[in-house]
């Protein structure tokens, strides 16, 4: 049974983790797969998104401690845990999280651009209770969405939150009462009808911008936006919303 499951929908990817049994915990023929689904992302041009999602109603329970045990590491060399820890795809890709994610699991949905959550999930990063650390992002990306205080509260204590208050601080983009991969659907769809090369620049500029100083602020976002402006997909939306249709976007 494959632990990673893909599923190719109009214009973006549904990534599944498929490992119910174990809570859906990572491992490293799991990592392997989520990162070989993010280069068929990146590479298909007829995909402008992503989703990963965790089979049998939980995202991710961490990192497999019966692998960790046995010496494997649940990560990808330059891409990290879960392969996107340390470098996702270059295209929007969003978590949609049913049950826990914990730990690596948090840290997971923590390394995609968009979070929907069932209003029944739970997220954490209890590693010092086992006398570990949230090293796969959580102790370095997260106070960049939550804030210093936030980050400190749950880094320290390691004590679990529910989606309600991941959304009141700005980690989970939606709640839903329904499925979390029903919501996940909907936001992907809206994303992905946008054009390609927009998708991409926008998704650069809002992840790197955070510490360029003002003086090259300006400089750095020119480098990245003047070809999607000159690109023929630019002209192409311009022309599509004079004539009042859906545009075919090639990309170029």
């Amino acid at each position: 049974m494959s632990e990673v499951l893909t599923e190719i929908r109009d214009g973006f990817i549904i990534v599944t983790i498929n490992r119910p049994e174990a809570k859906n915990a990572m491992t490293k023929a799991a990592a392997e797969g989520i990162r070989a689904a993010m280069e068929q992302l990146d590479n298909d041009k007829s995909l402008n998104a992503g989703i990963i999602t965790g089979a049998g109603g939980t995202f991710c329970s961490g990192m497999d401690l019966k692998g960790f045990l046995r010496g494997e590491t649940p990560s990808v060399k330059g891409y990290g845990f879960g392969g996107i820890t340390e470098k996702g795809p270059e295209k929007p890709l969003i978590a949609a999280v049913e049950g826990y994610a914990l730990a690596g699991g948090l840290e997971l949905a923590l390394a995609c651009d968009l979070c929907v959550a069932n209003v029944n999930a739970k997220f954490g990063i209890p590693e010092v209770k086992r006398s570990l650390v949230a090293a796969a992002g959580g102790v370095i990306k997260l106070q960049q969405i939550v804030g210093k205080r936030i980050a400190m509260e749950w880094a320290l204590t390691g004590d679990f939150f529910t989606a309600q208050r991941a959304y009141e601080v700005g980690f989970v983009n939606r709640v839903t009462e329904g499925a979390a991969l029903d919501a996940a659907i909907e936001l992907a769809t809206t994303v992905a009808a946008n054009g390609p090369l927009a998708l991409k620049a926008t998704k650069k500029i809002i992840n790197e911008s955070y510490d360029w100083t003002s003086e090259e602020a300006w400089k750095k976002q020119a480098e990245i936006t003047m070809p999607v402006f000159a690109s023929k997909d630019a002209q192409e939306g311009s022309i599509a919303f004079a004539e009042k249709r859906k545009p075919n976007w090639q990309g170029k």
